[in-house]
């Protein structure tokens, strides 16, 4: 297996980190309710759970944590650091953060802005930027051409989160689409993901927050 494959946890068990792959994280609906009425609690219900799985078999130090998603994992990514305080760090990709600009639903979500305005508000990072308080790195690509992830989707984030004094730091691909596929492109995002890493999780102790990393850095 390509060690240097976004995808591949080869990697980062070679740098001394546990992973915890492919994680499911289920939402569900139970009674009259609609499983995204309560979306932000199972998610961090989800989260916590899957800390203290792999924490009761000792491999972990539960204050050093990161988490990361491509896509609507990214949306997860960055709701569980906006909502919670159970990760040192996060890495999100390509991913959506204003539900309002998709306004006639996404995923399992089949209600529009319009039929349920409060959902789509209450499930968008980018209403509750001011909540962010934990290093967070956001990647895009610059020509993502899925109609639910448009590169202003981070670019609109970021701002947000950079104007209100949190850690954050964005990068964009130049000619990537919603996934990565140059070489040049790859290894960047590795070196990008192996330093947030080492800087907000593996070293958290000897880091500092109030060296500011926003930064818009476009290979």
């Amino acid at each position: 297996m390509n060690l240097s494959t976004p995808r591949s946890p080869i990697y980062w068990v070679t740098q001394g980190y546990v992973v915890l792959d492919d994680a499911a994280f289920p939402i569900v609906g139970e009674g009259d309710d609609e499983p995204n009425d309560t979306f932000r609690k199972q998610l961090v219900a989800n989260g916590k759970a899957a800390i203290d799985a792999v924490d009761e078999l000792g491999y972990i130090d539960r204050n050093r944590v990161g988490v990361g998603g491509h896509s609507y994992g990214a949306f997860m990514v960055a709701n569980l650091l906006s909502h919670s305080d159970l990760f040192a760090a996060g890495i999100a990709r390509s991913g959506a953060y204003n539900r309002t600009l998709t306004p006639f639903g996404f995923q399992s979500e089949e209600r529009s802005y319009w039929d349920s305005p409060e959902t789509y508000n209450t499930m968008s990072p980018f209403m509750h930027a001011d909540k962010m308080k934990t290093p967070l790195l956001l990647v895009h690509g610059e020509a993502d051409n899925n109609s639910g992830t448009y590169p202003l989707q981070s670019e609109r984030y970021f701002n947000a989160l950079k104007g209100l004094g949190a850690p954050t730091r964005l990068v964009m691909l130049p000619k990537e689409s919603h996934g990565y596929r140059a070489k040049e492109s790859i290894l960047h995002l590795l070196w990008e993901q192996d330093t947030w890493l080492d800087t907000y999780v593996k070293n958290k102790s000897q880091s500092s927050l109030e060296t500011n990393p926003n930064t818009i850095r476009k290979i």
